[in-house]
């Protein structure tokens, strides 16, 4: 999915603490729990509103409403308290990572009070938190009344925020639960129908919440009550989410005429271009941004990944890693590289693969087991997908307090898979590639072992060379690999791991080994390689997905259902 460059909202929103509101396999389960845990939480809370222990209380009625938002039994004993402790707002204070049921109970008692419009922030901040759990879904925000008592501007403020938050889309999943406060903004538009702010405001909130058409009336709306860069940006928004392009870009390109200095709005032109087959042009567009800032970060990042969708040079992702190490304080968050390498072998994920046992040439190279403390830490951060090669060198930061020792019995044996929900489904549908991916992990992790030496001389290069040319299996992939991650994130490995994979790849494929294709994605994957022998890698990779496609439809592979479960529904 692109990220919009055009509009970037702040957001005052408290730090928010939560419990957990993750989708076990079973969405009934959930559920059932979650009421399970408000109804023991509303029986403690009883009893110490029985005992006059109200701070008690309070803290048992936060987490009933964390488990159960809308439970009529928690309102009802909310109003109860607050009735014998003076409206209740000394019992859910607003401190810094406040815990989210504290946060809700304090806007319901605001709104209770009659302060509704102070209570609204603190909701949108627990949407903005967890924008799947039904906070909104109290008669209080569907009133009509509070859509025409506040103040419009303000409203339109606390919108922006939430939409901030939700997703560009939201997740339809998760839409339903923000829907009351689309109808906050019906009965505000109704109420204030000359405001132009909240209707682009609303407009924003429609869209992402699949109300298309009801975005492109309140976005027509806006720019003609007041015409400005901020309005057509928000047209033109609401159109392309119509899949009305010409609109769109039309309106894109007016708002550049309105400031002609905001690159944002180029890049969103250039993405919009790119969506609909007009790669040319939006090119165009980018450079043109590019012309006027080389450093403009929406810029860059989209027209590095134009070029790579234009010829497929992974040169270009290079250098937006490259740009994005170097520019840690982006604007806002950026998914072009992520978009770029979802899906692909090694550089989003760890391809599926046979179970091959270890190299019986491989000489042994640990003594004993790894400590419970290195498993439980491989547990943690192990898993199959990863947003792109840099991305998986700083999640393995977890294993640096693992010793190399602990790291190399981890690759040795790999421990059994954790009892979790991605290691039970790797359990049912792939139980070979844990292996593969415990592997992977804990060389990543041996990359972060004295990270200051110098490359050409480090511990990290030793031991991950060792691997790699120790043997032809599973553990010299997950080494290659990590040679490959460091070379995307240290500049000055970049000569000598393309090097190493080289040589590793002549190897391979003159002893038509069952990992070639494997080795051959990881050249793919692997900065600054000769095109010569990139070329060759190309040639495996397409050699061999000859060979297998008879045997093995794409469509009918288990891993491909297995990695849209894991990514949220989607193959990455």
């Amino acid at each position: 999915m692109r990220t919009d460059c055009g509009l970037t909202y702040g957001d005052s929103s408290p730090r928010l603490a939560s419990v957990a509101h993750g989708v076990p396999p079973e969405e009934g389960v959930a559920m059932e729990n979650s009421r399970r845990s408000a109804d023991r939480d509303l029986e403690q809370a009883r009893a110490a509103l029985e005992r006059g222990e109200m701070h008690h209380a309070a803290d048992h009625l936060a987490g009933a409403i964390a488990h159960a938002p809308t439970l009529p039994e928690t309102h009802e004993l909310l109003s109860r308290l607050a009735a014998r402790a003076d409206g209740g707002l000394e019992l859910f204070p607003l401190e810094q990572h406040a815990f989210v049921g504290t946060v809700v109970a304090r806007a319901h008692l605001l709104a209770a009070a009659g302060r509704p419009e102070d209570g609204l922030p603190l909701l949108v901040a627990a949407s903005g938190h967890t924008p799947g759990v039904d906070w909104a879904g109290v008669p209080w925000v569907s009133d009509p009344e509070l859509g025409a008592r506040m103040e419009p501007g303000i409203l339109a403020q606390i919108v922006m925020q939430l939409c901030t938050t939700i997703g560009d889309p939201a997740p339809e999943a998760g839409r339903e639960s923000l829907l009351p406060y689309l109808t906050l903004v019906r009965h505000a538009v109704e109420a204030h129908p000359e405001q132009a702010m909240l209707l682009g405001a609303g407009s924003a909130l429609a869209r992402r919440l699949g109300e298309t058409t009801l975005a492109v009336e309140w976005a027509v709306r806006g720019a003609r009550l007041r015409p400005s860069k901020l309005a057509e940006i928000w047209l033109g928004y609401a159109y392309r989410s119509a899949d009305r392009i010409p609109e769109s870009l039309a309106a894109l390109r007016r708002a550049v005429m309105y400031d002609p200095e905001d690159l944002s709005v180029y890049a969103d032109i250039a993405g919009t271009l790119a969506d609909h087959g007009r790669l040319d042009d939006a090119l165009a567009w980018a450079d043109r941004a590019l012309a006027k800032d080389p450093e403009f970060d929406c810029a860059v990042h989209t027209a590095h990944r134009l070029r790579y969708r234009a010829d497929g040079d992974l040169a270009h992702l290079i250098r937006l890693a490259d740009f994005q190490r170097d520019h840690p304080d982006d604007t806002h968050e950026h998914a072009d590289l992520a978009d770029c390498c979802a899906d692909q072998p090694w550089l989003s994920r760890v391809p599926s693969g046979p179970g091959t046992a270890t190299d019986p040439a491989r000489e042994p190279f640990v003594a004993g087991r790894p400590t419970d403390a290195a498993v439980q830490r491989l547990h943690r951060v192990a898993h199959p997908l990863w947003p792109h090669p840099p991305a998986a060198y700083d999640a393995a930061l977890g294993l640096v307090l693992a010793e190399p020792e602990d790291l190399l019995a981890l690759i040795a044996d790999p421990p059994p898979p954790p009892a979790n929900e991605v290691g039970q489904a790797l359990a049912t549908h792939d139980p070979a590639l844990w292996a593969r991916c415990a592997r992977v992990w804990a060389c990543l992790g041996l990359l972060h072992q004295r990270a200051d030496e110098p490359w050409a001389e480090s511990t990290r290069r030793r031991l991950l060379v060792e691997l790699a040319t120790g043997g032809t299996d599973q553990i010299a992939e997950a080494a290659l690999f990590a040679l490959v991650t460091a070379a995307w994130v240290e500049p000055s490995a970049r000569a000598d791991v393309a090097e190493q994979i080289t040589g590793r790849l002549a190897a391979v494929t003159a002893a038509q080994h069952p990992v070639a294709w494997s080795v051959a994605q990881l050249a793919l994957a692997t900065p600054d390689l000769a095109p010569a022998v990139r070329l060759r890698a190309a040639a495996v990779v397409r050699t061999e997905e000859e060979r297998s496609t008879p045997r093995l439809p794409r469509q009918r592979r288990p891993i491909g259902r297995l990695r849209r479960w894991l990514s949220g529904g989607t193959t990455r």
